[in-house]
């Protein structure tokens, strides 16, 4: 048995397109973020970016369940006293909704630099129109 360790270079990039509208938050974000690191291919290594590119359209219609529409709050510090703002998921939906899916994916990515390369890989729109035609992206697995 050898180990085969792949590099950036020889590990291959899809795009998924996924529609947002009617699924839960939390379960779409661990679906993406699990499509985003890679972990889904057998050649997942954990200090490589060897994941795919994720569309998601539909970002204005993801689900919240129970109370969180009114209850869920979303932090922004400016680094000033005074500067904290407090949004709740139901603005933050009106004002920036990929900020929702953004925010619940990049928590559940590590904290470190790899993370930071690998959420640049997912697209968020909030609308069912997006750029990415070009590169061809295929529906979400479902397997995933």
């Amino acid at each position: 048995m050898s180990t085969t360790i792949i590099n950036t270079e020889s590990s291959d990039h899809n795009w998924y397109v996924i529609d947002a509208e009617d699924q839960v938050l939390g379960r779409l974000a661990t679906r993406v973020a699990t499509v985003l690191r890679g972990k889904h291919k057998p050649t997942f290594a954990p200090h490589m970016d060897a994941g795919d590119y994720v569309v998601v359209i539909n970002a204005s219609k993801v689900k919240l369940t129970g109370n969180k529409e009114s209850a869920k709050e979303y932090y922004r510090y400016s680094g000033y006293a005074g500067g904290l703002k407090v949004r709740t998921a139901a603005e933050v939906r009106e004002e920036d909704p990929e900020r929702i899916i953004t925010q619940a994916v990049k928590g559940m990515l590590p904290k470190n630099r790899l993370a930071r390369q690998v959420i640049a890989k997912l697209k968020v729109y909030g609308g069912s129109e997006h750029p990415h035609a070009g590169q061809q992206p295929e529906p979400f697995p479902a397997h995933v």
